[in-house]
């Protein structure tokens, strides 16, 4: 057994594609190697700005003889067929078995030597990498067959033990030289084998490894900055970065003028981190302090003194900009800057920023207003919405896109608005992604709830819901982000209700040709005339009714349609948010399947309570009992429950589920409109026993039909009473 030593060298590669290069590295060549029946026992690889490596340990000097069997064509199959088979697999005809009508082909490999293999496989690897951006260089870059690579390549080390493995590609042959750090080392460096590639490449001031290198930098950035009575503020993704910029990391402390932290704290830290990479400072009081760490790539004569200078005046002039920006942009009250929202087109079908502005501010109002928004001034919550996206027509957010929301929130207070439109300004964003923070100030919560409404009723509306992994306007997200505003603030948002209010005609109005939406209020009625309504109808149910009765020229009912499409795609979003917390998404389908209920609140309560039902062995028995009651129903296409009118001595089994029917289908009844869910789900309990009696010893197809019937009906009224509070047919298990 020995090891396999490969470098791959060339010139700079983007430090955001190194680690990946690293494990893409390994994994092809872990997979070259596979097909011709080797496996080292590990891998090592390593990744600087300027190579690629690895090191595959304990690789045998031969590989195994080895066996493989080929399924074929059948043996009536054309003789094209065949004899493609055959060119495939190297043989004749008469080497092939025939198995059942089927030719297979035994073919046997005889071992070969690794170098040979590894001559093979490095080529392989080397044109079949993945960089997310290549190129082509000098004169075979004439031809689309040259070698594409990150930068362009110059050197290749393979050593199988301290051999030369015998390749070249693209002119460039393998050896056993490389070279050091571009400043500390000159020359070439003879490598013997992989034991010594390591120690050798430190000696010349390049330390292989990425992971070592964010360990110096983490491990130096604190101690300067503790020199100084400074804590660095953690950022594992710059650490990872300025470690694949260097390869031979020395971390510097520089500070900047004082006077620089009248600007914004978040701006001084994306100047730092974003236009510089350098490291953030805190002082021992948790605030900003005037200080940064750089991290040169060298070891100055003078202790980077040089280098430190350089850095803080190119940080000055950054840090000028920023305020420059601060001071202009004050200059003009954000109301001014709402007006310039006009000129920037949000989506060609739904009008420019502006109008979503207003669309925004009406929905917040109308939060509030109808207290959804629990002790939200309306006032507030439409000044709130009207002012939330002038920012990004500020000088500071058109340099730092990541800053919009937060600027305007400063800009807000500067002008000396309410706290609470400040606030709301500055996170109606939010929440942005898992484990964000989610709003709770209620100006806040209906600025941020109104946005995202809007962005999904207006999409949906004009038929730009997400299909399959394809969502470019991040309406999942939207709706995340919804739901957990709902459920952090126990907000009762009545989805139909919205989806029926005046909101959504005045919101599509100027979007719309003609008077669509007189034409929306009236067929919404008229749907609710005729019956089609999701308290007696499933919300899917509801929409293909809609979509059923579209003319051709109509554009009104697949609106309606669309917006109404929204109920159950919240109902999607809310299994995928909730199967972390352990909820069942059966368990919601059965809940949302009822129709009507597009309180997620609500909903959600519902869930919970029977998923702690369903978990008992009284649930676990009633769910059995109502599925065989299901299932006679089906069998015996009977849909709707009759009115149970004895004509016979019922037997006591009978009369006792009658019995517990009549008490507990109101007392269910009566726990799901108070909203206490527990004690329905109580109030089924006490059917489990009587139905289990029931089925044991009443027969329900009895030959006579009056009992027959009668027998149905009963079983008909404890599918309706389960149906109180969940379909209990969507419940797996």
């Amino acid at each position: 057994m020995t090891d396999f030593l490969l470098e791959l060298r060339c010139e700079e590669i983007p430090a955001r594609m190194q680690l990946k290069a690293s494990d893409d590295l390994a994994r092809l060549f872990t997979e070259e190697l596979a097909k011709a029946g080797l496996k080292p026992a590990s891998i090592d690889s390593f990744v600087t700005p300027r190579r690629l490596a690895l090191i595959a340990r304990d690789l045998p000097l031969e590989t195994a003889a080895v066996s493989e069997e080929l399924k074929g064509p059948r043996t009536s199959a054309p003789a094209q067929a065949l004899e493609g088979f055959l060119r495939k697999t190297g043989l004749t005809q008469d080497q092939l078995e025939d198995r059942d009508g089927v030719w297979f082909a035994v073919v046997n490999k005889p071992g070969r030597a690794t170098t040979d293999v590894l001559a093979e496989a490095v080529p392989a690897v080397i044109r079949a990498f993945p960089w997310p951006k290549s190129m082509r260089w000098g004169a075979a870059s004439a031809t689309t067959e040259s070698l594409r690579w990150v930068r362009p390549l110059q050197g290749i080390i393979a050593l199988l033990g301290g051999e030369i493995v015998p390749l070249s590609i693209e002119g460039i042959e393998a050896g056993r030289e490389t070279v050091g750090h571009r400043f500390h080392s000159t020359g070439a460096i003879r490598i013997d084998g992989a034991d010594d590639y390591a120690d050798k490449l430190r000696a010349a001031y390049v330390i292989v490894s990425h992971q070592e290198r964010q360990a110096i930098i983490e491990a130096k950035a604190g101690e300067a900055a503790a020199a100084k009575g400074y804590s660095v503020i953690e950022d594992k993704g710059l650490v990872a970065e300025n470690a694949g910029l260097t390869e031979w990391p020395v971390p510097l402390l520089g500070d900047f003028d004082p006077d620089f932290l009248e600007v914004p704290p978040e701006v001084i830290q994306l100047t730092l981190r974003i236009n510089q990479k350098y490291f953030v400072l805190r002082d021992a009081g948790g605030k900003l302090a005037p200080a940064f760490i750089c991290t040169a790539n060298i070891e100055a004569k003078d202790g980077g003194v040089a280098i430190v200078a350089g850095n803080r005046k190119v940080l000055a002039a950054r840090l000028s900009d920023a305020r420059f920006f601060w001071q202009q942009d004050r200059k003009t009250p954000l109301a001014e800057q709402a007006k310039k929202l006009g000129r920037i087109t949000f989506h060609e079908k739904l009008g420019t920023v502006a109008d979503k502005v207003e669309r925004v501010a009406k929905l917040a109002e109308w939060l509030a207003s109808e207290g959804i928004v629990p002790n939200c001034d309306p006032a507030l919550a439409r000044q709130a919405a009207e002012l939330c996206k002038a920012d990004l027509v500020t000088e500071m957010v058109g340099e730092f896109p990541e800053l919009q929301g937060v600027m305007g929130g400063y800009y807000a207070r500067a002008e000396g608005l309410p706290d609470a439109v400040a606030d709301a300004i500055r996170d109606h964003y939010k929440p942005v992604g898992q484990g964000d923070d989610v709003p709770a100030a209620p100006v806040t919560v209906a600025v941020s709830l109104a946005d995202k409404l809007d962005t999904l009723v207006s999409f949906f509306a004009f038929g730009m819901s997400p299909t399959g992994s394809k969502d470019p306007f991040a309406l999942r997200r939207a709706a995340l982000a919804v739901l957990a505003t709902i459920q952090n603030n126990n907000i009762r948002l009545p989805l139909f209700e919205l989806m029926k209010s005046d909101y959504v005609p005045d919101l599509l109005q100027p979007l719309l040709l003609g008077n669509v939406r007189s034409d929306i209020k009236r067929d919404i009625e008229a749907f609710e005339r005729a019956g089609f309504t999701p308290d007696q109808l499933n919300i899917g149910e509801y929409t293909d009714k809609i979509r059923e009765s579209v003319a051709p020229t109509d554009l009104t009912k697949p609106i309606i349609a669309a917006c109404f499409e929204i109920i159950p795609f919240f109902a999607d979003r809310l299994k995928v948010q909730q199967k972390e917390a352990g909820v069942r998404h059966d368990l919601i389908d059965a809940v949302f399947a009822l129709g009507g209920e597009d309180d997620l609140v609500r909903l959600l309560a519902r869930v919970k309570a029977l998923q702690s039902f369903v978990a008992t062995d009284d649930g676990a028995n009633l769910l059995a009992g109502y599925k065989r009651a299901a299932n006679i129903l089906k069998k015996e296409g009977v849909e709707q429950a009759e009115a149970i009118s004895l004509s016979y001595e019922p037997e006591k089994a009978e009369a006792d589920l009658i019995a517990a029917l009549d008490a507990a289908e109101p007392q269910a009844a009566q726990a799901v409109a108070a909203e206490e869910f527990e004690g329905a789900m109580a109030a089924l309990a006490t059917l489990r026993a009587p139905i289990d009696a029931f089925f044991e010893t009443v027969t329900v197809n009895d030959a006579d039909r009056a009992k027959r019937t009668t027998r149905l009906a009963l079983l008909a009224r404890v599918r309706d009473a389960v149906h109180n509070v969940a379909d209990f047919s969507k419940i797996t298990g």
